[in-house]
């Protein structure tokens, strides 16, 4: 069975930015999975959070989870490796290649 359960992670990247991480705990495993991560940066525009909602249910409803995401023990470890994938900075903002 398919059954996921939906882990907001925040963190502060500086005065004025954040990011928030879209954990999900995969309930048959216990294991986690980052599904996106959200940058953030004041002022927040009002669409904004819309938008992100939006995204996370297509990604979920496109391809299932278990398929498509690395699983990790931890949220902490999954967040790691999120970051290395898309070549995230100190920052947390996307490096430009």
């Amino acid at each position: 069975m398919d059954l996921f359960k939906e882990v907001m992670i925040w963190k502060r990247t500086g005065e004025t930015s954040a990011v928030r991480y879209s954990c999900l705990q995969d309930m048959l495993t216990g294991k986690y999975a980052i599904q996106s991560a959200d940058f953030f940066r004041l002022p927040i525009e009002g669409e904004q959070f819309r938008i992100f909602e939006r995204q996370f249910v297509e990604l979920l409803l496109d391809v299932s989870p278990r398929d498509r995401c690395m699983w990790f023990e931890s949220p902490e470890e999954a967040i790691t490796a999120h970051d290395h994938d898309f070549s995230v900075d100190t920052k947390n903002k996307p490096i430009q290649a």
